[in-house]
């Protein structure tokens, strides 16, 4: 679990419901109309603008940017060190039995495809088709939170109008100019906390973990091709360390 994430939201919620508890209540910040438009309504633009594919699957994109799959990037170099050390001592054939019960994805299908014996540039291509693919769908998905965040903001604008609108209509009326200019004001709040909430931190979140992702897959990728070209694991660990910050790079032959 992403703590930063986490903390983020949660230290938002309580200092905004906080700050509302200590002036009239959370009760006076709460209007259905409101909810309906804002909510509703950027809810229903979202489904509009994208495949209900991606729309069944909001919750999941909103649990990857709360609990990220994780990936040990020195412990993985390590393995993939491993893997030329014995791939270069026994033969790249001897690798099979760790290409069949390898849990990480790509880099068991990449390996794979070099104990199989393809030519490097067919590995190469097939798995840089991988991972552009693979990134373009996460791209797609962090775009329904910063769309979200648009719509909600907009709706919100649309919500203060329609509030507007009934207040003007009713200014005979000073009953009705309250709720009127709560719906007017509550719908603009309401968009502009779900914009800046949920909608766009969770949109930027989601693409550093798609960066994150990337950065795993070219390493795999690299590891692969060395592996294969037979290449001294000494040399492919100094590659594959030049991926790390410098304050992250152990070397195991030191």
């Amino acid at each position: 679990m992403d703590l930063a994430t986490v903390i983020g939201l949660v230290l938002i919620l309580a200092l905004l419901f906080g700050a509302m508890a200590m002036g009239v209540g959370i009760g006076a910040y709460i209007d259905i109309p409101s909810v309906l438009i804002v909510i509703g309504g950027s809810l229903g633009s979202l489904m509009v603008g994208f495949k209900m594919e991606q729309m069944k699957n909001f919750v999941k994109i909103f649990m990857i940017a709360i609990k990220p799959p994780q990936e040990d990037l020195p412990e993985l170099i390590k393995k993939l060190v491993e893997y030329a050390t014995q791939a270069r001592r026994d033969g790249i054939l001897s690798l099979e039995a760790a290409a069949n019960t390898e849990t990480n994805a790509f880099l068991k299908q990449g390996l794979s495809m070099a104990v199989d014996g393809n030519e490097p540039d067919t590995i190469r291509d097939l798995l840089e088709i991988e991972m552009d693919q693979t990134s373009t769908r996460h791209k797609g998905n962090a775009a329904i939170f910063d769309q979200w965040a648009g719509f909600a903001g907009a709706m919100g604008m649309i919500g203060t109008l329609i509030g507007l609108v009934a207040m003007l209509l009713n200014m005979a009326d000073p009953s009705a100019i309250g709720p009127s200019m709560a719906v007017a004001l509550l719908t603009t709040m309401y968009g502009a906390m779900i914009g800046n909430i949920f909608g766009a931190p969770i949109a930027n979140i989601l693409l550093i973990r798609n960066d994150e992702e990337n950065l795993v897959k070219e390493v795999v990728l690299e590891g692969i091709m060395s592996i294969q070209a037979g290449d001294n694991p000494r040399t492919l660990e100094a590659k594959l360390l030049s991926f790390l910050s410098p304050g992250d790079r152990v070397s195991q032959f030191e």
